[in-house]
């Protein structure tokens, strides 16, 4: 097929770069993408270039570089947030730091709304921010049409030129008329029309052709991943060609593992095995504090256990055997896969031994270019019930990342705040994305004697990251109205903290199910932090997001007296004597801590 006359995203090392191809895609244009170094002559036949954002500053002797030709082309372009800001330095604007870090919602208001990128465009709605840097002086022939409280140059244009350019992200939900900035876009190139017939045919055809006459072993954690990638190789394979296993490693949720055989014997399934693997998983843990340490030893626990279990069924590579995996888009992109992308976090199915395999060709990986949506998607065409393909996302490693572990007290500089409530810098830090690279700081959690979040703690939520180096996450304590004294309780995964958040975790589901919050709530983790308010005591977090492809996620205002509720019987549980809710968007907080 012929895609000359495409759209090509430039990936300068965004975490959004095939969230933007899968924007224009749905624009029914063909979009690809290409490092950020192709040269102009090999974009000549595009019908339309995109810059997407990156991790890096453009002032950066090392960071990535496009070719400046491309403007010479005659071919529309557009630069979103890093791209932006290339863009304005390449055409010999001025870049440097803004006055403060922009990470979440923004409110744009426009300037000029007479070109035809933004038509239809309101004249104020809100945009999502990732960003450091900022263009503060504009190349020749350009003009501001849109700003942001803290941004001058939020939007930007050469009409006569047909460049672009945006400090915001159109390509999440959580931009207000995102997709109609992309599709005015799109409306500028002179592109050949596209669509794919249905994603099940697509799918199908890459599995085919990566397995060819082999046969593949799956693991399987009952999660939507997991479990359509299951089926889809069961679907186009064939059951005699696929051999599923789940491992229970002593982190699942409570009855995890009985629902699992349930719902699979429902669907006919046979050949799925269920190994109880707990007590190796919680002795490989013993001693283990840093994350990315302990999602690599869980990704390697794993492997071991697929291992074992196939030289038991007498399942061999030099067979015909190869490695499945649910991996989906947003796992890659986060662990840094693209050329200039920052690593987050190391999923656990992208350690070292895994990589090498699949440099091997012996991993497939039906849905690695795929987001959670078309996955839910992909499940629905397959036939599978409702309540299997959207329950909740669980994560490969289970609560293992959701237990948060350390040796030792995490020292903060309590920055003070101007902020007009009480807070306090908590003792343990968390992995965030901000300016699309990795970040691990502390949190802060704000107290009032309503133990409820209001508006100004919500503003709060996107100001205190923006304003402070020192913090990534912003939480409401819904246990304390003022900060108490809190007593560090230092420890690593053991089966009894497993119990303790397992329990934790069956009371925020029964409760969101109670309140009829589930198919509204997109992903509810609870993380168990380690310290309280006495000896031995641990903290809870409700992590309560709305998503729909993971790559960005807004925090949910939860119903007070649900939050109430929760609350209460959380504290009920033994050990646990404080409890907060997490208010922070992604970015610049991953959904997981870890």
């Amino acid at each position: 097929m012929d895609h000359s006359k495409s759209i090509i995203v430039l990936d300068f090392g965004g975490q959004y770069a095939h969230l933007i191809a899968r924007r224009v895609r749905q624009c029914g244009v063909y979009s690809e993408i290409k490092d950020a170094d192709t040269s102009a002559q090999e974009l000549k036949n595009a019908a339309g270039i995109i810059l997407s954002g990156g991790p890096q500053s453009v002032y950066d002797p090392n960071s990535p570089q496009g070719d400046p030709a491309i403007f010479d082309l005659g071919i529309p372009v557009l630069g979103i947030c890093y791209g932006l800001q290339w863009m304005a330095k390449a055409l010999g604007g001025e870049v440097a730091q803004g006055e403060v870090k922009e990470y979440g919602k923004a409110k744009l208001e426009m300037r000029n709304s007479k070109c035809e990128i933004t038509s239809g465009l309101p004249e104020e709605f809100t945009v999502w921010m990732s960003h450091g840097d900022e263009a503060k002086v504009l190349p020749e022939g350009f003009e501001q049409i849109g700003t942001s409280d803290d941004c001058s140059n939020a939007f930007i244009a050469n009409t006569s030129s047909n460049v672009y350019g945006v400090q915001f992200h159109p390509e999440v939900v959580h931009t207000q008329h995102g997709q109609e900035i992309i599709e005015n876009f799109v409306k500028l190139c002179d592109a050949t029309p596209w669509s794919i017939k249905s994603y099940t045919d697509h799918v199908s055809e890459y599995v085919k052709q990566e397995v060819g006459d082999r046969k593949v072993f799956i693991l399987v954690s009952g999660g939507v991943d997991s479990t359509v990638a299951f089926v889809l190789l069961n679907t186009v394979l064939g059951p005699d060609r696929v051999q599923g296993l789940y491992i229970d490693t002593g982190m699942m949720r409570k009855d995890e593992s009985k629902e699992i055989d349930t719902a699979f014997t429902k669907l006919g399934i046979k050949n799925l095995r269920i190994e109880d693997a707990s007590e190796y998983f919680i002795k490989k843990l013993a001693q283990v504090y840093e994350p990315e340490e302990k999602r690599w030893i869980i990704g390697d626990a794993f492997l071991s256990i697929q291992k074992r279990v196939s030289e038991e069924m007498d399942l061999k590579m030099e067979d015909g055997w190869m490695l499945g995996q649910g991996t989906i888009y947003p796992d890659t992109i986060e662990t840094g896969e693209t050329k200039n992308a920052d690593k987050i976090k190391t999923h656990h199915n992208r350690i070292e031994e895994i990589q090498k395999m699949m440099e091997e060709g012996l991993v497939v990986e039906p849905l690695r270019e795929l987001y959670k949506d078309e996955v839910r998607a992909l499940g629905e065409e397959l036939g599978l019930p409702h309540d299997l393909v959207w329950r909740h996302p669980f994560p490969g490693p289970g609560l293992g990342v959701r237990i948060l572990c350390a040796k030792e007290k995490s020292e903060t500089r309590n920055p003070k705040l101007e902020i007009g409530v009480d807070y306090a810098a908590l003792p343990i830090k968390s992995v965030g994305v901000q300016g699309d690279g990795r970040s691990y700081r502390h949190a802060v959690a704000l107290f009032n004697d309503q133990k409820f979040a209001n508006e100004e703690c919500w503003n709060l939520a996107t100001s205190i990251p923006n304003q402070s180096a020192d913090f990534n996450r912003v939480l409401m304590c819904t246990s304390h109205e003022s900060p108490p004294d809190f007593v560090f309780s230092p420890g690593y995964i053991t089966k009894e903290r497993a119990e303790v958040l397992r329990a934790a975790d069956a009371i925020v589901n029964e409760e969101m199910r109670n309140a009829g919050l589930y198919e509204t709530i997109w992903q509810f983790p609870v993380v168990l932090l380690p310290f309280g308010t006495s000896e031995g005591g641990l903290s809870v977090v409700l992590r309560p997001v709305e998503s729909q492809e993971a790559m960005t996620a807004s925090a949910v205002d939860l119903p007070k007296e649900t939050v109430s509720v929760m609350t209460e019987r959380l504290l009920s549980l033994d050990r646990i004597d404080s409890v907060f809710q997490d208010l922070t968007h992604k970015p610049p907080g991953t959904i997981e801590w870890e």
